[in-house]
Protein backbone atom coordinates (compact mmCIF):
# COMPACT_ATOMS: atom_id res chain seq x y z
CA UNK A 1 0.00 0.00 0.00
CA UNK A 2 1.36 3.44 -0.91
CA UNK A 3 2.34 6.04 1.69
CA UNK A 4 -0.44 8.27 0.33
CA UNK A 5 -3.06 5.62 1.12
CA UNK A 6 -1.68 5.07 4.59
CA UNK A 7 -1.76 8.78 5.38
CA UNK A 8 -5.29 9.05 3.96
CA UNK A 9 -6.51 6.12 6.07
CA UNK A 10 -4.81 7.48 9.21
CA UNK A 11 -6.48 10.84 8.77
CA UNK A 12 -9.83 9.15 8.17
CA UNK A 13 -9.47 7.08 11.32
CA UNK A 14 -8.56 10.17 13.33
CA UNK A 15 -11.55 12.05 11.91
CA UNK A 16 -13.92 9.20 12.78
CA UNK A 17 -12.45 9.07 16.31
CA UNK A 18 -12.92 12.82 16.78
CA UNK A 19 -16.52 12.65 15.53
CA UNK A 20 -17.18 9.76 17.89
CA UNK A 21 -15.82 11.72 20.86
CA UNK A 22 -17.95 14.72 19.92
CA UNK A 23 -21.00 12.48 19.68
CA UNK A 24 -20.32 10.98 23.12
CA UNK A 25 -19.82 14.45 24.58
CA UNK A 26 -23.12 15.62 23.11
CA UNK A 27 -24.92 12.62 24.59
CA UNK A 28 -23.64 13.49 28.04
CA UNK A 29 -25.54 16.75 28.16
CA UNK A 30 -25.39 20.23 26.73
CA UNK A 31 -23.93 21.98 29.77
CA UNK A 32 -20.15 22.16 29.57
CA UNK A 33 -18.57 21.90 33.00
CA UNK A 34 -14.87 22.55 33.70
CA UNK A 35 -12.62 19.53 33.28
CA UNK A 36 -12.25 18.77 37.00
CA UNK A 37 -15.87 19.46 37.99
CA UNK A 38 -18.43 16.66 38.29
CA UNK A 39 -22.07 16.83 39.31
CA UNK A 40 -22.76 13.32 40.57
CA UNK A 41 -26.43 13.70 41.40
CA UNK A 42 -29.31 16.17 41.60
CA UNK A 43 -31.94 16.21 44.36
CA UNK A 44 -35.20 18.16 44.40
CA UNK A 45 -37.25 19.44 47.33
CA UNK A 46 -40.34 21.59 47.40
CA UNK A 47 -43.58 21.77 45.44
CA UNK A 48 -45.31 20.67 42.23
CA UNK A 49 -42.73 22.23 39.91
CA UNK A 50 -40.29 19.46 40.87
CA UNK A 51 -42.70 16.78 42.15
CA UNK A 52 -42.01 13.72 39.99
CA UNK A 53 -44.96 11.75 41.34
CA UNK A 54 -44.55 11.63 45.11
CA UNK A 55 -48.13 12.84 45.61
CA UNK A 56 -49.35 9.70 43.83
CA UNK A 57 -48.52 7.77 46.99
CA UNK A 58 -50.20 9.90 49.66
CA UNK A 59 -53.84 10.65 50.53
CA UNK A 60 -54.41 14.05 48.92
CA UNK A 61 -56.56 15.56 46.16
CA UNK A 62 -53.47 17.32 44.79
CA UNK A 63 -52.59 14.65 42.25
CA UNK A 64 -52.22 14.48 38.49
CA UNK A 65 -51.66 10.78 37.80
CA UNK A 66 -54.45 10.80 35.22
CA UNK A 67 -55.09 12.07 31.70
CA UNK A 68 -54.45 14.53 30.15
CA UNK A 69 -51.37 15.06 32.37
CA UNK A 70 -48.38 13.41 30.73
CA UNK A 71 -50.03 13.67 27.31
CA UNK A 72 -46.63 14.19 25.65
CA UNK A 73 -44.60 12.12 28.09
CA UNK A 74 -43.16 8.90 26.65
CA UNK A 75 -46.26 7.49 25.01
CA UNK A 76 -48.78 9.67 26.81
CA UNK A 77 -48.27 8.11 30.20
CA UNK A 78 -49.46 10.15 33.22
CA UNK A 79 -46.84 9.78 35.96
CA UNK A 80 -47.80 12.38 38.53
CA UNK A 81 -45.71 15.12 36.93
CA UNK A 82 -47.63 18.40 36.90
CA UNK A 83 -47.19 19.09 33.19
CA UNK A 84 -47.89 17.68 29.76
CA UNK A 85 -44.47 16.02 29.73
CA UNK A 86 -41.14 16.59 31.50
CA UNK A 87 -40.52 18.86 34.49
CA UNK A 88 -37.50 21.05 35.33
CA UNK A 89 -36.07 18.17 37.39
CA UNK A 90 -35.99 15.91 34.34
CA UNK A 91 -34.59 18.60 32.08
CA UNK A 92 -31.82 19.58 34.50
CA UNK A 93 -30.49 16.04 35.07
CA UNK A 94 -30.61 15.47 31.31
CA UNK A 95 -28.78 18.70 30.50
CA UNK A 96 -26.08 17.87 33.05
CA UNK A 97 -25.62 14.46 31.46
CA UNK A 98 -26.61 12.53 34.60
CA UNK A 99 -29.67 10.64 33.35
CA UNK A 100 -32.77 11.23 31.27
CA UNK A 101 -35.39 11.41 34.05
CA UNK A 102 -35.44 12.11 37.77
CA UNK A 103 -37.62 9.63 39.69
CA UNK A 104 -39.82 10.28 42.72
CA UNK A 105 -38.40 8.98 45.99
CA UNK A 106 -41.73 7.38 46.95
CA UNK A 107 -42.05 5.52 43.65
CA UNK A 108 -42.34 1.82 44.59
CA UNK A 109 -40.47 0.93 41.39
CA UNK A 110 -37.46 3.07 42.31
CA UNK A 111 -34.24 1.29 41.38
CA UNK A 112 -31.14 1.12 43.58
CA UNK A 113 -29.06 2.71 40.81
CA UNK A 114 -31.31 5.77 40.89
CA UNK A 115 -30.25 6.44 44.47
CA UNK A 116 -26.72 7.17 43.25
CA UNK A 117 -27.77 9.89 40.83
CA UNK A 118 -30.58 11.67 42.63
CA UNK A 119 -34.31 11.65 43.31
CA UNK A 120 -37.10 14.09 44.04
CA UNK A 121 -38.60 14.42 47.52
CA UNK A 122 -40.94 17.23 46.42
CA UNK A 123 -44.67 17.28 46.98
CA UNK A 124 -47.11 19.35 44.96
CA UNK A 125 -48.79 22.20 46.90
CA UNK A 126 -46.30 22.33 49.78
CA UNK A 127 -44.53 25.47 50.97
CA UNK A 128 -42.22 27.16 53.45
CA UNK A 129 -45.22 27.93 55.66
CA UNK A 130 -46.18 24.72 57.57
CA UNK A 131 -49.83 25.71 57.15
CA UNK A 132 -49.59 25.37 53.36
CA UNK A 133 -49.12 21.56 53.13
CA UNK A 134 -51.52 21.03 56.04
CA UNK A 135 -54.39 22.65 54.11
CA UNK A 136 -54.31 19.99 51.38
CA UNK A 137 -52.62 17.07 53.17
CA UNK A 138 -49.38 16.99 51.20
CA UNK A 139 -45.81 16.34 52.33
CA UNK A 140 -44.32 19.23 54.34
CA UNK A 141 -40.69 20.21 53.96
CA UNK A 142 -39.95 18.78 57.40
CA UNK A 143 -41.08 15.33 56.23
CA UNK A 144 -39.15 15.75 52.98
CA UNK A 145 -36.07 16.14 55.18
CA UNK A 146 -37.03 12.94 57.04
CA UNK A 147 -37.24 11.15 53.69
CA UNK A 148 -33.82 12.53 52.80
CA UNK A 149 -32.36 11.18 56.06
CA UNK A 150 -33.87 7.81 55.21
CA UNK A 151 -32.42 8.07 51.72
CA UNK A 152 -28.91 8.76 53.07
CA UNK A 153 -29.12 5.58 55.13
CA UNK A 154 -30.06 3.59 52.03
CA UNK A 155 -27.27 5.20 50.01
CA UNK A 156 -24.65 4.35 52.64
CA UNK A 157 -25.80 0.73 52.65
CA UNK A 158 -25.53 0.69 48.88
CA UNK A 159 -22.15 2.34 48.30
CA UNK A 160 -20.54 2.77 51.71
CA UNK A 161 -20.26 5.86 53.90
CA UNK A 162 -17.24 7.44 52.21
CA UNK A 163 -18.71 7.14 48.71
CA UNK A 164 -22.12 8.35 49.92
CA UNK A 165 -20.57 11.47 51.46
CA UNK A 166 -18.69 12.14 48.23
CA UNK A 167 -21.93 11.91 46.24
CA UNK A 168 -23.63 14.40 48.56
CA UNK A 169 -20.69 16.83 48.44
CA UNK A 170 -20.66 16.80 44.64
CA UNK A 171 -24.39 17.04 44.04
CA UNK A 172 -26.78 19.91 43.34
CA UNK A 173 -29.83 20.40 45.53
CA UNK A 174 -32.88 22.18 44.12
CA UNK A 175 -35.31 23.91 46.48
CA UNK A 176 -38.50 25.14 44.81
CA UNK A 177 -41.23 26.51 47.06
CA UNK A 178 -43.09 29.69 47.98
CA UNK A 179 -45.65 29.97 45.19
CA UNK A 180 -48.29 27.96 47.03
CA UNK A 181 -47.67 29.92 50.23
CA UNK A 182 -48.65 33.17 48.55
CA UNK A 183 -51.07 32.06 45.83
CA UNK A 184 -53.02 29.57 47.93
CA UNK A 185 -52.48 29.95 51.66
CA UNK A 186 -52.28 33.73 51.77
CA UNK A 187 -54.37 35.09 48.90
CA UNK A 188 -56.87 32.37 47.92
CA UNK A 189 -57.68 30.60 51.19
CA UNK A 190 -56.81 33.70 53.19
CA UNK A 191 -56.31 32.10 56.61
CA UNK A 192 -52.92 33.71 57.10
CA UNK A 193 -54.29 37.15 56.13
CA UNK A 194 -56.10 37.14 59.47
CA UNK A 195 -52.72 36.88 61.21
CA UNK A 196 -50.22 38.67 58.97
CA UNK A 197 -49.94 41.51 56.52
CA UNK A 198 -47.86 40.80 53.40
CA UNK A 199 -44.68 42.06 55.04
CA UNK A 200 -45.13 39.79 58.06
CA UNK A 201 -46.06 36.78 55.97
CA UNK A 202 -43.06 37.10 53.67
CA UNK A 203 -40.91 37.26 56.83
CA UNK A 204 -42.46 33.95 57.84
CA UNK A 205 -41.66 32.47 54.43
CA UNK A 206 -38.04 33.64 54.55
CA UNK A 207 -37.59 32.24 58.05
CA UNK A 208 -39.01 28.88 56.94
CA UNK A 209 -36.69 28.80 53.94
CA UNK A 210 -33.66 29.67 56.07
CA UNK A 211 -34.44 26.93 58.56
CA UNK A 212 -34.89 24.36 55.79
CA UNK A 213 -31.59 25.27 54.11
CA UNK A 214 -29.70 24.97 57.40
CA UNK A 215 -31.17 21.52 58.04
CA UNK A 216 -30.28 20.45 54.50
CA UNK A 217 -26.72 21.67 55.08
CA UNK A 218 -26.46 19.64 58.31
CA UNK A 219 -27.34 16.54 56.31
CA UNK A 220 -24.45 17.08 53.89
CA UNK A 221 -25.82 19.33 51.14
CA UNK A 222 -23.32 21.95 49.99
CA UNK A 223 -24.44 23.16 46.55
CA UNK A 224 -28.00 24.42 46.95
CA UNK A 225 -30.09 26.33 44.41
CA UNK A 226 -33.05 28.12 45.97
CA UNK A 227 -35.59 29.20 43.38
CA UNK A 228 -37.41 32.47 43.95
CA UNK A 229 -41.15 32.96 43.66
CA UNK A 230 -42.41 33.52 40.09
CA UNK A 231 -44.79 36.34 39.11
CA UNK A 232 -47.75 34.48 40.62
CA UNK A 233 -50.14 37.28 39.68
CA UNK A 234 -49.67 36.34 36.02
CA UNK A 235 -50.42 32.64 36.42
CA UNK A 236 -53.71 31.90 34.60
CA UNK A 237 -55.55 30.82 37.75
CA UNK A 238 -54.43 33.90 39.65
CA UNK A 239 -55.45 36.16 36.75
CA UNK A 240 -58.91 34.61 37.08
CA UNK A 241 -59.03 34.98 40.86
CA UNK A 242 -57.29 38.32 41.30
CA UNK A 243 -57.06 40.01 37.90
CA UNK A 244 -60.57 41.41 37.58
CA UNK A 245 -62.94 41.01 34.64
CA UNK A 246 -60.17 41.50 32.08
CA UNK A 247 -57.97 38.88 33.79
CA UNK A 248 -54.91 41.11 33.87
CA UNK A 249 -51.89 40.16 35.95
CA UNK A 250 -52.60 40.87 39.62
CA UNK A 251 -50.11 43.52 40.69
CA UNK A 252 -50.89 42.87 44.35
CA UNK A 253 -49.87 39.23 43.99
CA UNK A 254 -46.76 40.09 41.97
CA UNK A 255 -45.63 42.71 44.46
CA UNK A 256 -45.94 40.13 47.24
CA UNK A 257 -43.80 37.72 45.19
CA UNK A 258 -41.15 40.40 44.67
CA UNK A 259 -41.09 41.20 48.38
CA UNK A 260 -40.72 37.51 49.22
CA UNK A 261 -37.84 37.24 46.75
CA UNK A 262 -36.04 40.20 48.26
CA UNK A 263 -36.22 38.57 51.69
CA UNK A 264 -35.32 35.09 50.43
CA UNK A 265 -32.27 36.48 48.62
CA UNK A 266 -31.15 38.38 51.73
CA UNK A 267 -31.58 35.27 53.90
CA UNK A 268 -29.47 33.22 51.47
CA UNK A 269 -26.73 35.85 51.43
CA UNK A 270 -26.64 35.76 55.21
CA UNK A 271 -26.48 31.96 55.35
CA UNK A 272 -23.69 31.89 52.77
CA UNK A 273 -21.44 33.74 55.20
CA UNK A 274 -22.09 31.30 58.03
CA UNK A 275 -22.34 27.88 56.37
CA UNK A 276 -18.73 26.96 55.63
CA UNK A 277 -17.93 25.44 52.21
CA UNK A 278 -21.50 25.99 51.07
CA UNK A 279 -22.48 27.39 47.69
CA UNK A 280 -25.96 28.80 48.02
CA UNK A 281 -27.48 30.36 44.93
CA UNK A 282 -30.70 32.34 44.71
CA UNK A 283 -32.27 31.64 41.31
CA UNK A 284 -34.33 34.55 39.99
CA UNK A 285 -37.19 32.81 38.19
CA UNK A 286 -39.43 35.88 38.46
CA UNK A 287 -37.69 37.86 35.70
CA UNK A 288 -37.28 34.86 33.40
CA UNK A 289 -40.93 33.81 33.50
CA UNK A 290 -42.19 37.38 33.26
CA UNK A 291 -40.14 37.87 30.10
CA UNK A 292 -41.89 34.87 28.51
CA UNK A 293 -45.25 36.35 29.48
CA UNK A 294 -44.50 39.89 28.30
CA UNK A 295 -42.65 38.88 25.12
CA UNK A 296 -44.31 35.63 24.02
CA UNK A 297 -43.54 35.91 20.28
CA UNK A 298 -39.83 36.18 21.03
CA UNK A 299 -39.99 32.71 22.55
CA UNK A 300 -42.44 31.11 20.11
CA UNK A 301 -45.62 31.32 22.18
CA UNK A 302 -49.05 32.55 21.13
CA UNK A 303 -51.04 32.10 24.35
CA UNK A 304 -49.72 33.08 27.80
CA UNK A 305 -52.83 34.15 29.73
CA UNK A 306 -54.51 30.75 29.97
CA UNK A 307 -53.51 27.10 30.06
CA UNK A 308 -53.95 24.43 27.41
CA UNK A 309 -56.27 22.33 29.60
CA UNK A 310 -60.00 23.13 29.56
CA UNK A 311 -60.81 26.81 29.36
CA UNK A 312 -57.33 27.39 30.75
CA UNK A 313 -58.64 29.95 33.21
CA UNK A 314 -59.00 27.86 36.37
CA UNK A 315 -58.44 24.15 35.57
CA UNK A 316 -55.61 22.58 37.55
CA UNK A 317 -55.12 19.08 39.07
CA UNK A 318 -58.56 17.43 39.50
CA UNK A 319 -60.24 20.18 37.43
CA UNK A 320 -57.89 19.39 34.55
CA UNK A 321 -58.97 15.90 33.58
CA UNK A 322 -59.85 13.81 30.52
CA UNK A 323 -63.27 15.45 30.35
CA UNK A 324 -61.88 19.00 30.33
CA UNK A 325 -60.47 18.88 26.83
CA UNK A 326 -57.16 20.37 25.75
CA UNK A 327 -55.92 22.84 23.17
CA UNK A 328 -54.97 21.63 19.70
CA UNK A 329 -51.28 22.54 19.95
CA UNK A 330 -49.72 22.87 23.41
CA UNK A 331 -46.42 24.10 21.92
CA UNK A 332 -48.15 27.44 21.34
CA UNK A 333 -49.01 27.70 25.05
CA UNK A 334 -46.71 28.79 27.85
CA UNK A 335 -48.95 27.11 30.44
CA UNK A 336 -50.22 23.55 30.43
CA UNK A 337 -52.91 24.01 33.08
CA UNK A 338 -53.83 27.16 34.92
CA UNK A 339 -50.77 26.96 37.18
CA UNK A 340 -47.95 24.94 35.57
CA UNK A 341 -45.96 25.60 32.38
CA UNK A 342 -45.75 23.24 29.43
CA UNK A 343 -42.57 21.29 28.81
CA UNK A 344 -41.70 23.83 26.12
CA UNK A 345 -41.99 26.62 28.68
CA UNK A 346 -39.90 24.68 31.17
CA UNK A 347 -37.22 23.97 28.56
CA UNK A 348 -36.73 27.65 27.81
CA UNK A 349 -36.57 28.52 31.52
CA UNK A 350 -34.17 25.69 32.37
CA UNK A 351 -31.88 26.62 29.48
CA UNK A 352 -31.71 30.22 30.73
CA UNK A 353 -31.18 29.17 34.34
CA UNK A 354 -28.35 26.75 33.59
CA UNK A 355 -26.53 29.25 31.39
CA UNK A 356 -26.81 31.93 34.05
CA UNK A 357 -26.20 29.99 37.26
CA UNK A 358 -24.37 26.70 36.66
CA UNK A 359 -20.93 28.29 37.16
CA UNK A 360 -22.03 29.57 40.57
CA UNK A 361 -21.61 26.04 41.89
CA UNK A 362 -18.03 25.68 40.69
Amino acid sequence: MSCFCLVFLSRKIILVHVLFLLFVASCKGKVQLPENVTVRAVFAFGDSIVDQGNNNHIATVVKCNFEPYGKDFMGGKPTGRFSNAKTPSDLIVDELGIKELMPAYLDPNLQAEDLKTGVSFASGATGFDPQTPALVSVIPLSTQLDHFREYIGKLKQLVGEEEANDILRNSVFLVVAGSDDLANTYFTVGIRRLQYDVNGYTDLMAAGASEFIQELYKLGARKIAIFGVPPIGCLPSQRTLGGGKSRECSEEYNQAAQLANTKLSAAIDSLSKNLLQSKLVFVDIYSSLLDLIVNPQKHGFEVVDRGCCGTGNIEVVILCNKYSGTCEDDTKYLFWDSYHPTEKGYRILVDQILKKYVNSFI
